[in-house]
């Protein structure tokens, strides 16, 4: 028999179908110890099937009873925390929203699982393939409501600030603890680190320890990429390549499919540390872009504040970070839009350098950075490298002159000198970068500059730097000194290969004796850039930058 036309047997039911009493009748209860009514109520709200219709109804009726939902209720809060409102009907959204206002303004003991329900879908969510058999879970990177789903996240953190604007003190440790493992897909990364930066626009108070966050997952991802690993892939994955177009030519032509695709191969890193790294740098480059920058426009004070924040984590977590490669072109990036901003950053290291209460490891990283800076940047101009080079000479020459007046025996103990040795090689490498520009505007005036430098009294002093620094470094700066008249190391050289170098004791801790080619644990932080996506979209002077893949405005 039929009702209404409608075949009741084979017609699924509808979802406006529910069962026991109201949410406030319900709450009475349970308040009773009547938990019948109350257990049916989490049954439905947890249904993965529920539509829209319910959900507006269940919350309108939560909404009206607020006030009775204490800590007791936590299970059937968190219950109503998982109901999946992201990415539903507008009016889903709205009343969610409006739910959560109401409930952490007047239950503000519920604003940490709020915070967590909001940050839990900053990255896409998990979905299972059925793979050959085997269940595969994975991100869902091809849901096209992404970047809509993200803003209802910013729209509903915004929501909790405007009720409880305390929420930052709490939101931090949730960021921390939210953070993807980093052997996650580059995706999974991506969206989760942009959704965090994205959050610094509208918190601010939040920023530098976002900033912190980040660049520490960053520099865990690139010491595990070492240069020399990243360029072996690299090396390998191009004689792969062209082995296999060599093996393809003259039996067919690359259709035009094959040929589109080739550029987004190109720009995928081999390594896969280096690839969700390169994704990562990506994103933050792109973000320091349009933080300093406003409708195209250079916004200086925009700039300053996120410089002080960028100095605060490099001091913090870049300049004690040993041989990392990559993750220290934020500063440098930041740096190239302003000279003021260069040179404020070569202040800084050069105060760290020649202060004696820094540790010596600080204090040889920093001239590391310092020569590595003016070699590398091509925007310092020659005049702010020969200021620099002057700061340093002249430091040099007073710590030759402590230990010559000190009465001591002076030997090459790195050890005891250690910041000393590497403030002659941030001279040596800076003079092997730049002196043609110090010689091509007036090539009598630039040999008068070097040789008032009075770079043979260093290479002829007891501290002998010439031993300690690295050979490929000592090599290259004997070549242009010599080449130029300038100061003449061979002898010196040679005399130092005849003997063993006395390492009292390495930087890197424990007393030895013997060879090493590398006694100052030296490494030079802007060496070239190796990272694809940011060679190829975001400018860089003598670095690279990196597009922005994930297409969604930060404010």
């Amino acid at each position: 028999m039929e009702a209404h036309g409608r075949d009741f047997l084979n017609s699924p039911p509808t979802k406006t179908v529910r069962f026991g009493g109201s949410v406030a009748e319900t709450l009475k209860k349970y308040g009773q110890g009547d938990r019948c009514d109350y257990e049916l109520l989490k049954h439905q709200l947890a249904d993965p099937d529920i539509k829209d219709a319910q959900i507006i109804n269940w919350l309108q009726e939560f909404r009206s009873c607020m006030t009775q939902l204490t800590k007791d209720h936590e299970q059937l809060i968190y219950t109503l925390l998982r109901l999946p409102w992201v990415g539903r009907s507008q009016a889903v959204v709205e009343e969610y929203m409006a739910f959560l206002g109401n409930l952490v303004s007047a239950q503000t003991v519920y604003l940490c699982a709020c915070l967590k329900m909001v940050v839990s879908h900053f990255t896409p969510k998990r979905v299972t393939i059925h793979e050959g058999g085997v269940d595969i879970s994975d991100s869902d990177d091809e849901n096209e409501n992404l970047t809509n789903n993200f803003d209802q996240c910013h729209q509903a953190l915004q929501l909790i600030i405007r009720y409880v604007p305390s929420t930052s003190r709490f939101l931090v440790p949730i960021l921390q603890e939210n953070f993807p493992f980093i052997q996650k897909s580059s995706r999974t990364l991506e969206c989760y680190v942009h959704n965090l930066l994205r959050v610094t626009m509208y918190i601010p108070s939040v920023r530098r320890d976002v900033l912190e966050l980040i660049v520490g997952k960053l520099l865990k991802l690139d010491v595990s990429a070492s240069r020399t690993d990243i360029m072996e892939a690299e090396e390998r994955a191009a004689q792969n390549q062209e082995a296999e177009e060599h093996l393809e030519e003259g039996l067919f032509d690359m259709d035009e499919d094959m040929s589109a695709d080739q550029p987004s191969k190109m720009s995928v890193m081999t390594d896969p540390v280096a690839e969700r790294l390169d994704t990562l740098m990506a994103v933050f480059l792109a973000y320091i872009r349009d933080v300093c920058h406003v409708d195209g426009l250079f916004h200086v004070e925009r700039t300053k504040e996120l410089y002080r924040d960028l100095l605060s984590v490099f001091d913090k977590l870049i300049l004690p970070t040993h041989a990392s490669s990559h993750v220290q072109y934020t500063i440098f990036y930041l740096c190239s839009f302003r000279l003021a901003l260069a040179e404020a950053f070569l202040d800084h290291v050069w105060r760290i350098l020649q202060n004696p209460s820094q540790p010596a490891i600080l204090r040889q990283a920093a001239a590391g950075y310092l020569g590595s800076f003016l070699a590398r940047a091509k925007f310092v101009p020659v005049l702010t490298v020969r200021a620099c080079l002057d700061l340093l000479l002249s430091w040099i020459h007073r710590y030759i002159d402590s230990q010559d007046s000190s009465g001591r025996q002076v030997c090459c103990d790195i050890s005891l000198h250690g910041p000393f040795y590497a403030a002659c090689q941030a001279v040596f490498y800076t003079i092997i970068f730049r002196h043609r520009a110090i010689l091509e505007a007036n090539m009598k005036k630039g040999l008068e500059y070097l040789q008032s430098l009075n770079l043979e009294r260093v290479v002829l002093c007891q501290l002998n730097p010439l031993k300690v620094c690295l050979p490929s470094v000592t090599s290259m700066f004997a070549a242009i000194t010599r080449k130029y008249q300038v100061v003449f190391c061979y002898t010196i050289i040679e005399r130092n290969n005849r003997q063993v170098l006395p390492v009292v004791r390495s930087s890197a801790g424990g007393d030895g004796v013997g060879t090493n080619t590398n006694p100052l644990d030296s490494f030079f932080p802007f060496d070239p850039y190796l990272l694809k996506r940011a060679q190829r979209k975001t400018r860089m002077t003598s670095c690279v930058g990196r597009r922005r893949t994930l297409r969604v405005s930060w404010e």
